[in-house]
């Protein structure tokens, strides 16, 4: 299986990563094809997909933010079942993070990630693949050594609409300090208003979500 970046829109497996996206994700997580352009030539932001006999069948986007020293996983797609995509993503990513930290010169503190609550998201399908059931992944994610950050997580919709979506929560891996408990409030909210600068349009409930961190010291990481 071959891991390939991605770094432009006009990357045939760019389409076919588009396309399983629409498949997996409800609308409100899915950004515009055209709209990848930019973010694709940053080099901070890595995309990569994993191919199979010339066709997309997995693929995950995630950063390193070398002065905040914290990673974040921004999706892991795993297209279809038997071909062991989930541990392949996962292990192709973990190494490229290293190389990526250790270029930096920087430690790693942890990697955040969203996940969904499927005791809040309601039914989804996720283009009826298994893998990619909330229930399932969250026991991957738990297993991976990621917690639940202690806070009433809302994030803006990607259709750049300013609409509020809920029903996901905000985890932390630990990777300096397994044993983590908590982590710094001030650096929570410093990660969240860095990854959604991108979306001009916000709404009121995540503003109210990134301000009560301010009267915090800590977040608490909690048993997902």
């Amino acid at each position: 299986m071959l891991y390939h970046r991605i770094t432009d829109i006009q990357d045939p497996y760019f389409r076919q990563m588009h396309e399983m996206m629409q498949t997996i994700f409800p609308p409100e997580e899915v950004l515009e094809f055209e709209l990848w352009a930019e973010p694709l030539q940053d080099p901070g932001i890595r995309v990569f997909v994993a191919v199979h006999d010339g066709e997309v069948v997995g693929a995950t986007e995630y950063r390193y933010y070398t002065d905040m020293h914290v990673a974040m996983t921004d999706f892991t797609i795993i297209g279809r079942e038997g071909l062991g995509i989930g541990p392949f993503l996962a292990k192709q990513r973990l190494r490229d993070l290293r190389s990526v930290v250790k270029q930096s010169g920087g430690p790693w503190l942890g990697m955040f990630a969203e996940i969904y609550n499927p005791y809040l998201a309601g039914d989804l399908g996720f283009g009826g693949v298994k893998p990619m059931n909330p229930y399932v992944r969250r026991e991957v994610l738990a297993h991976l050594g990621y917690k639940k950050l202690d806070l009433d997580y809302v994030h803006p919709s990607w259709q750049i609409d300013g609409e509020a979506v809920h029903g996901l929560d905000l985890c932390f891996m630990p990777v300096a300090d397994e044993e983590l408990a908590s982590v710094p409030a001030a650096l929570v909210r410093a990660f969240l208003e860095r990854y959604y600068a991108v979306l001009p349009q916000k709404p009121g409930a995540w503003y109210d979500m990134v301000e009560s961190l301010k009267g915090r010291e800590t977040v608490q990481l909690l048993p997902i």
